[in-house]
């Protein structure tokens, strides 16, 4: 528990102060090893009410690290289930 809390805590410090991409790879990073890491969704999306613009290449959309976000923990919690190096049955 407090290893995830630790996670949390330099998930946000990256998002505030370190470049994006250093951000994104601790985030991929930490959904992958942490069971349901939801928490790097909500970073995302603070990060995005920061410093988000809308593109003209996404349509406009603003929220583009929290879209992508969701999408890579829903992804990746699929693909987990399938592997054998993570346990079926989790505690959270």
């Amino acid at each position: 528990m407090a290893l995830r809390i630790l996670a949390i805590i330099v998930l946000l410090i990256s998002v505030l102060f370190m470049p994006f991409w250093l951000s994104v790879l601790l985030g991929l990073g930490m959904i992958i090893y942490f069971p349901i890491f939801g928490e790097a969704v909500v970073i995302f999306f603070i990060s995005d009410l920061l410093y988000g613009t809308q593109e003209i290449k996404f349509y406009g959309i603003a929220y583009i690290s929290l879209i992508i976000s969701i999408i890579v923990l829903v992804g990746l919690e699929f693909i987990k289930k399938k592997l054998r190096l993570y346990p079926s049955n989790t505690n959270l």
